[in-house]
């Protein structure tokens, strides 16, 4: 899988044996010995990046992966009752994390979600998901989504970005 991100190598002479990589940024950064030859250094940026280009995927998936994955929550959670038409990341929700317009059976996922952790993802796509089952926040929809082992954590950890995207609002 290629990297669709730029690549930096540094090179130390501090390093003796071990290689890391880490995002700067929007650039990857793979850390070496200086010692290392140029096809050494090759094979290693190769396998770094392309594990880091997974793993970026994972974090940032496609809409189609989006849906996919809605596919399969619904199945495991609502025995594949809820079935969206679309969904779609939408870069528009400055303060949803998620939306549902249960005509047209299509699901939105803000942006902002890109990154956090998939335990986060999976919850606010359950949530649009159980609003096609359930139009409104009542106890109904609720049980739906009590079987979601990581609802708390979730919801917690969104509170928290909110509660630190408020704080630094001026």
């Amino acid at each position: 899988m290629p990297a669709d991100f730029p690549i930096e190598v540094r090179r130390s002479k501090r390093r003796k044996r071990s290689v890391s990589a880490f995002m700067e940024g929007e650039k990857l950064v793979v850390a070496i010995p200086a010692h290392f030859s140029a096809a050494q250094e090759a094979e290693w940026v190769a396998n770094l990046s392309a594990r880091m280009a997974k793993r970026q995927l994972r974090r940032r998936p496609t809409d189609e992966a989006l849906a996919a994955r809605c596919l399969e929550l619904s199945q495991i959670y609502f025995g594949g009752a809820a079935r969206p038409a679309s969904v779609t990341w939408s870069a528009n929700q400055s303060r949803r994390w998620g939306s549902c317009t249960i005509a047209d059976r299509s699901i939105r996922v803000s942006t902002r979600l890109q990154g956090m952790p998939e335990y986060v993802l999976d919850y606010v796509m359950l949530h649009e998901l159980a609003h096609l089952l359930h139009a409104d926040h009542g106890p109904g929809f609720w049980a739906l989504l009590s079987g979601y082992p990581h609802l708390e954590k979730a919801k917690g950890f969104l509170e928290g970005v909110d509660y630190q995207s408020h704080l630094a609002r001026p």
